[in-house]
Protein backbone atom coordinates (compact mmCIF):
# COMPACT_ATOMS: atom_id res chain seq x y z
CA UNK A 1 0.00 0.00 0.00
CA UNK A 2 1.58 3.25 -1.10
CA UNK A 3 1.81 6.12 1.87
CA UNK A 4 -0.68 8.60 -0.20
CA UNK A 5 -2.97 7.20 -2.76
CA UNK A 6 -5.17 9.57 -5.04
CA UNK A 7 -8.71 9.20 -4.47
CA UNK A 8 -11.44 9.90 -7.18
CA UNK A 9 -14.94 10.60 -6.35
CA UNK A 10 -17.18 10.23 -9.50
CA UNK A 11 -20.67 10.63 -9.64
CA UNK A 12 -21.85 7.22 -11.18
CA UNK A 13 -20.12 3.67 -13.33
CA UNK A 14 -16.94 3.24 -11.12
CA UNK A 15 -16.35 -0.29 -13.11
CA UNK A 16 -16.52 1.23 -16.37
CA UNK A 17 -14.71 4.27 -15.42
CA UNK A 18 -11.66 1.18 -13.99
CA UNK A 19 -12.42 -0.12 -17.20
CA UNK A 20 -11.62 2.74 -19.42
CA UNK A 21 -8.35 3.74 -17.48
CA UNK A 22 -7.24 0.04 -17.77
CA UNK A 23 -7.78 0.68 -21.76
CA UNK A 24 -5.77 3.42 -21.72
CA UNK A 25 -2.89 2.55 -19.52
CA UNK A 26 -2.11 -1.13 -20.82
CA UNK A 27 0.15 -2.12 -17.68
CA UNK A 28 -2.76 -1.41 -15.76
CA UNK A 29 -5.04 -3.47 -13.31
CA UNK A 30 -7.76 -4.16 -11.12
CA UNK A 31 -6.47 -4.12 -7.11
CA UNK A 32 -9.80 -4.38 -5.54
CA UNK A 33 -14.18 -3.51 -5.33
CA UNK A 34 -16.13 -2.80 -2.68
CA UNK A 35 -19.71 -1.88 -2.99
CA UNK A 36 -21.42 -0.31 -0.32
CA UNK A 37 -25.21 -0.12 0.00
CA UNK A 38 -27.47 1.84 1.81
CA UNK A 39 -25.42 4.94 2.00
CA UNK A 40 -26.81 8.67 2.08
CA UNK A 41 -25.91 8.24 -2.06
CA UNK A 42 -27.58 4.93 -2.29
CA UNK A 43 -25.08 2.68 -3.84
CA UNK A 44 -21.84 3.24 -3.60
CA UNK A 45 -18.73 1.40 -5.92
CA UNK A 46 -15.05 1.86 -4.43
CA UNK A 47 -12.17 0.63 -6.81
CA UNK A 48 -9.06 0.36 -6.26
CA UNK A 49 -6.41 0.19 -9.35
CA UNK A 50 -3.00 0.79 -10.63
CA UNK A 51 -2.19 2.57 -13.47
CA UNK A 52 2.02 2.89 -14.39
CA UNK A 53 2.99 1.74 -11.00
CA UNK A 54 0.77 4.49 -9.18
CA UNK A 55 -2.17 3.00 -6.95
CA UNK A 56 -5.67 5.11 -7.22
CA UNK A 57 -8.97 4.57 -6.17
CA UNK A 58 -11.96 5.50 -7.83
CA UNK A 59 -15.21 5.96 -6.07
CA UNK A 60 -18.64 6.69 -8.01
CA UNK A 61 -21.21 8.39 -4.74
CA UNK A 62 -23.35 10.87 -6.90
CA UNK A 63 -22.59 14.47 -8.51
CA UNK A 64 -21.78 16.08 -5.03
CA UNK A 65 -18.24 16.86 -6.08
CA UNK A 66 -16.35 17.87 -9.42
CA UNK A 67 -13.10 17.94 -10.27
CA UNK A 68 -11.10 21.23 -11.22
CA UNK A 69 -7.77 21.84 -12.97
CA UNK A 70 -6.65 22.70 -9.44
CA UNK A 71 -5.60 19.10 -9.65
CA UNK A 72 -4.17 17.14 -12.64
CA UNK A 73 -2.17 14.05 -12.78
CA UNK A 74 1.58 14.14 -14.89
CA UNK A 75 2.16 11.78 -17.48
CA UNK A 76 6.19 11.69 -18.34
CA UNK A 77 6.46 10.50 -21.71
CA UNK A 78 9.55 9.10 -23.36
CA UNK A 79 8.78 10.16 -26.95
CA UNK A 80 6.73 12.11 -29.42
CA UNK A 81 5.06 8.21 -29.72
CA UNK A 82 3.88 8.33 -26.27
CA UNK A 83 2.76 12.00 -25.77
CA UNK A 84 0.44 11.25 -29.18
CA UNK A 85 -0.83 8.05 -27.66
CA UNK A 86 -1.81 9.77 -24.50
CA UNK A 87 -2.86 12.48 -25.94
CA UNK A 88 -5.71 10.96 -28.77
CA UNK A 89 -6.99 8.33 -25.31
CA UNK A 90 -7.40 11.01 -22.88
CA UNK A 91 -8.80 14.30 -24.23
CA UNK A 92 -12.05 14.69 -24.72
CA UNK A 93 -12.49 18.52 -24.50
CA UNK A 94 -10.34 20.72 -26.82
CA UNK A 95 -11.23 23.97 -25.34
CA UNK A 96 -9.49 22.57 -22.24
CA UNK A 97 -6.47 22.04 -24.27
CA UNK A 98 -3.17 24.58 -23.56
CA UNK A 99 0.20 23.55 -23.08
CA UNK A 100 0.26 19.91 -22.48
CA UNK A 101 -2.81 19.96 -20.15
CA UNK A 102 -6.03 18.07 -21.30
CA UNK A 103 -9.69 16.98 -19.91
CA UNK A 104 -10.86 13.19 -20.06
CA UNK A 105 -14.54 12.47 -20.75
CA UNK A 106 -14.58 12.40 -16.87
CA UNK A 107 -13.69 15.58 -16.46
CA UNK A 108 -10.62 14.78 -15.07
CA UNK A 109 -7.26 17.20 -15.58
CA UNK A 110 -4.15 15.61 -17.14
CA UNK A 111 -0.21 16.67 -17.82
CA UNK A 112 0.96 15.05 -21.37
CA UNK A 113 4.30 15.73 -20.80
CA UNK A 114 7.80 14.75 -22.61
CA UNK A 115 10.20 13.67 -20.42
CA UNK A 116 12.97 15.95 -22.30
CA UNK A 117 10.86 19.28 -21.16
CA UNK A 118 12.45 19.19 -18.01
CA UNK A 119 15.80 18.63 -18.91
CA UNK A 120 15.34 21.04 -21.94
CA UNK A 121 14.74 23.92 -19.55
CA UNK A 122 17.81 22.72 -17.08
CA UNK A 123 20.22 23.08 -20.06
CA UNK A 124 18.46 25.98 -21.52
CA UNK A 125 20.45 29.83 -21.31
CA UNK A 126 17.73 32.00 -20.12
CA UNK A 127 17.24 32.93 -23.98
CA UNK A 128 16.35 29.73 -24.89
CA UNK A 129 14.11 28.96 -21.99
CA UNK A 130 12.42 32.25 -23.23
CA UNK A 131 12.05 30.98 -26.64
CA UNK A 132 11.24 27.27 -25.82
CA UNK A 133 8.44 28.90 -23.03
CA UNK A 134 6.91 31.04 -25.64
CA UNK A 135 6.54 27.74 -28.30
CA UNK A 136 5.05 26.12 -25.56
CA UNK A 137 2.55 28.23 -24.70
CA UNK A 138 1.10 28.29 -28.14
CA UNK A 139 0.26 24.94 -27.97
CA UNK A 140 -1.91 22.75 -27.09
CA UNK A 141 -0.21 18.97 -26.93
CA UNK A 142 3.81 19.22 -26.68
CA UNK A 143 5.40 19.09 -29.54
CA UNK A 144 8.72 17.46 -29.29
CA UNK A 145 10.46 18.87 -32.31
CA UNK A 146 9.06 22.48 -32.06
CA UNK A 147 10.64 22.47 -28.71
CA UNK A 148 13.85 21.57 -29.96
CA UNK A 149 13.80 23.52 -32.64
CA UNK A 150 12.91 26.69 -30.37
CA UNK A 151 15.88 25.90 -28.23
CA UNK A 152 18.14 25.95 -31.13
Amino acid sequence: MNKITPFLWFDKDASAIADFYLSVFKDGKILGKNVMSDTPSGTVEVIALELLGQEFQIMSAGPLFKFTEAVSFVVNCEDQAEVDYYWEKLSADPKAEQCGWLKDKYGLSWQIVPKQWSSMLKTATPEQAARMTQAMLKMKKFNIAELEAAKG
